[in-house]
């Protein structure tokens, strides 16, 4: 045991367990019945890392059958939201396992990591030819427009980010590139005009307008910024936190708990979980970089493309930089699904590292 835990990155650890202990304690100070929760969430997810960095997976999931076999899962999954999840806050995203809820959509980033690592480690020379960049993108859309009719345009846009990632690091032409961006531009028109629901539409112009319905749909993102600007440099103090606990800032343990931890906290606080959080995804990168073969880099790739942009519009919503999209802060958030997903993801960036270096 002493063997095993010497050969892991500790400095991965250490940001993980940082943002764990950040996450509970927001979570018992706002809502201590989901801070059970999620202390039962790490428990499980803690213990699948150990198994996932003992068992040398690696032998196992490079197959095709294999790698299809969890994708047309994934999609056998989001059809069964479809059908039956039950409507939660007008999403029907979460199927009912007992007592808690697990969203597929969460499942399906996991698993397209693991395939578009797969597919882009072994058309790495040929992606810039226009069969693979279809093939690739109709491997993005079905899962994507399974997700977005929940709806959760949110999770949608976050695949998206996550196969436009892959692409611009696997040698993709100037001038595919172009037209690609031109076809997103038409889609983009053709899904304002006649995809989005009106609260979606009002969430964007909120963005471009702070001052738009500021009673409504501008309403979270104000009290953010009143939680975040009341907070001064040392926070208000556990359970003090007059945004959190007069209950003006919704979505406290969720989209908002970036704004809910600084209010308590403080300023110095909140930028050093920024910190904590540019080294994990740092570590990530340093990993890949090392990896002895593109599976593994890719691996590493998509799980800091799926952090980063969760990060960039998770706290960024919380300032009014970017639109609320409804997405979490990885490993900060409340939400079991999120979390063992990111779990699951960094026991296999661990168990790249354990094996590079043993």
């Amino acid at each position: 045991m002493n063997a095993f835990l010497k050969s892991l990155d500790w400095r991965l650890n250490f940001a993980i367990l940082f943002l764990a202990g950040a996450s509970l304690v927001s979570l018992f100070s706002s809502r201590p019945d989901l801070a059970w929760k999620q202390l039962i969430f790490w428990l499980v997810g803690l213990v699948l890392i150990f198994l996932i960095i003992k068992f040398d997976w690696r032998s196992y999931i490079n197959y095709r059958g294999v790698i299809f076999g969890f994708y047309f899962l994934s999609i056998f999954l989001l059809l069964m939201t479809y059908f039956l999840a039950p409507a939660i806050r007008g999403n029907r995203g979460w199927l009912s396992i007992g007592p808690f809820n697990f969203q597929a959509s969460e499942f399906s980033k996991l698993i397209l990591i693991i395939f578009f690592a797969y597919f882009f480690s072994r058309k790495y020379l040929g992606i810039g030819r226009i069969s693979n960049l279809i093939t690739s993108f109709i491997y993005f859309l079905v899962p994507g427009i399974l997700i977005a009719i929940q709806p959760d345009f949110g999770s949608a846009l976050i695949i998206f980010f996550l196969w436009f990632g892959f692409l611009l690091v696997s040698g993709i032409k100037y001038r595919h590139l172009i037209v690609a961006l031109i076809i997103f531009s038409i889609l983009g028109i053709i899904i304002w005009q006649s995809v989005l629901y009106d609260y979606q539409k009002e969430r964007i112009l909120g963005f471009f307008f702070p001052g738009r319905d500021p009673l409504g749909i501008n309403y979270s993102v104000i009290q953010a910024k009143i939680a975040i600007g009341s907070a001064g440099m040392f926070g208000q103090g556990f359970g003090r936190g007059t945004q959190i606990q007069l209950g003006f800032l919704p979505d406290s343990s969720t989209d908002f708990i970036f704004a809910a931890f600084i209010e308590e906290w403080g300023l110095i606080t909140g930028l050093l979980l920024i910190f904590i959080f540019s080294i994990l995804i740092l570590r990530i990168i340093k990993i890949g970089l090392n990896a002895d073969n593109n599976f593994n880099r890719f691996i590493c790739l998509g799980t800091v493309i799926l952090f980063s942009v969760q990060f960039i519009f998770n706290v960024g919503s919380n300032l009014g930089l970017t639109p609320v999209i409804g997405v979490t802060f990885p490993f900060l958030s409340y939400g079991g699904s999120s979390l063992l997903t990111n779990l699951i993801l960094t026991g296999i960036i661990q168990s790249i590292f354990v094996r590079q270096n043993g």
